[in-house]
C-alpha cells in the first residue's frame, strides 16, 4: 500500500510540473500586461500555442543534421526529470533521494549544451551570436549557481533537497546572513538561466539583444512546442527550487496521508501563484540590459554565493 501510495504522489508530481508549466508563463504574462495596462493574452494562450505547434509540420533546413531533430526531445526529457526532482508539495517522494541539487545542475547544463549545440548546426548567423552568448551566460551562471548550492548545502549539511527542505523547515535554520546572500545569488541566476528581463526578453526578436530566441529561430512545429515546453519547465523549476529552498513551509513528510499532500499541494500553488507575481513586478519595473552588461550582473551573483560560503567558513552561525 505505501508502495502504490509513493509510486502515485510520484506519478502526480511529474504531471504536476509538466502541467503547471505553461500556466506559470501565462500568468507571469497576463500580469505583466495588466501591469502595462493592457489586456494581454488569455491565462491559457500557452497551451493553445503548445497545441498549435503539435499540429504543425515540421520544416527542416537542408543541411541541418539528424542531431538537429533529435535535440528538442533531448532537452525536453532532461528538463522534464530535473523539475521533476524538486520537491513541490511532498518531501518524501519515491525519487527523493536522487533529487541532489548537483544532479539537476547537471541535468540543466546538459539540456543547455544541447541547445547552443542547436543553434550552431544548421550555419545561420544568428544561432551562432544566441549559441555563444549563451555559453557565456552559462559560464558565469553555472560558477554562481554551483556556490550558492555549496553554501546552502553547508547550512543544511547535504545536497539532497529533500534534507535541505526538511532542515529549512525546522527551527534550528533561524535568521542567516549567508541565507540571504544565497537566496538573492539564487535569483540573480534564475534570471539569467530563464532568459529574463534584465538578461534577455524571449518576447522580442530584436537581433541585437536576443540569446534564447537567436537559438530557435530555425525550429518549427513539435519540434519548436519541444522547446517552448522545456523552457517553460526550466522557469517553474527555478521558481519550485526557490519555494523549495527558502520557502519550504507546509510540504507534506513522507508518511503523510493524502489530505496532507493535496494541502501541501495547495500551498505550493499559492507559492508559485506569489513568486510569479514578484517576476512580473520586477519585469515590468526594471529594463533589459546591454550584452556587455552581462557579466556584471552575474558577477555579482557570483560575489554574493562567494561571500555566503566564506561567511558559513568564519562563522558558523551567520
Amino acid at each position: 500500500m505505501n508502495a502504490l501510495r509513493d509510486i502515485l504522489s510520484q506519478g502526480a508530481q511529474m504531471l504536476l510540473v509538466l502541467g503547471l508549466a505553461p500556466l506559470l508563463t501565462g500568468f507571469v504574462r497576463k500580469v505583466k500586461a495588466r501591469l502595462l495596462r493592457r489586456r494581454g493574452p488569455p491565462l491559457l494562450q500557452p497551451y493553445r500555442d503548445l497545441v498549435r505547434l503539435m499540429r504543425k509540420d515540421v520544416v527542416l533546413a537542408d543541411n541541418a543534421s539528424w542531431l538537429f531533430r533529435v535535440i528538442p526531445y533531448l532537452m525536453f526529457a532532461g528538463t522534464w526529470v530535473a523539475a521533476s526532482l524538486v520537491p513541490t508539495f511532498g518531501n518524501g517522494l519515491l525519487f527523493s533521494w536522487t533529487a541532489d541539487l548537483i544532479a539537476i545542475i547537471a541535468l540543466l547544463g546538459s539540456a543547455r549544451f544541447f541547445q547552443a549545440l542547436a543553434g550552431m548546426d544548421v550555419g545561420t548567423a544568428f544561432g551562432g551570436i544566441g549559441s555563444s552568448r549563451e555559453v557565456m551566460i552559462a559560464s558565469l551562471a553555472e560558477p554562481a549557481m554551483l556556490i550558492t548550492v555549496f553554501s546552502v548545502a553547508m547550512i543544511a549539511g547535504s545536497t539532497q533537497l529533500a534534507t535541505v527542505a526538511e532542515f529549512m523547515g525546522s527551527d534550528a535554520v533561524g535568521l542567516r546572513v549567508s541565507l540571504g546572500m544565497a537566496f538573492v545569488a539564487l535569483t540573480i541566476v534564475a534570471l539569467a538561466e530563464n532568459a529574463r528581463i534584465p538578461v534577455d526578453n524571449p518576447a522580442t526578436h530584436l537581433e541585437l539583444t536576443m540569446v534564447h530566441e537567436a537559438m530557435v529561430l530555425e525550429y518549427s512545429g513539435r519540434h519548436l512546442a519541444l522547446i517552448d515546453l522545456s523552457s517553460q519547465l526550466k522557469l517553474l523549476l527555478y521558481v519550485s527550487l526557490i519555494a523549495c529552498v527558502f520557502l519550504p513551509w507546509g510540504m507534506a513528510p513522507a508518511d503523510a496521508s493524502v489530505g496532507r499532500f493535496l494541502f501541501g499541494a495547495l500551498l505550493y500553488l499559492g507559492k508559485l501563484t506569489a513568486l510569479g507575481l514578484l517576476l512580473a513586478l520586477f519585469e515590468t519595473a526594471i529594463a533589459k540590459m546591454r550584452v556587455f552588461r552581462i557579466p556584471e550582473f552575474l558577477g555579482a551573483a557570483l560575489m554574493l554565493a562567494l561571500l555566503a560560503t566564506l561567511l558559513r567558513f568564519v562563522s558558523g552561525s551567520l
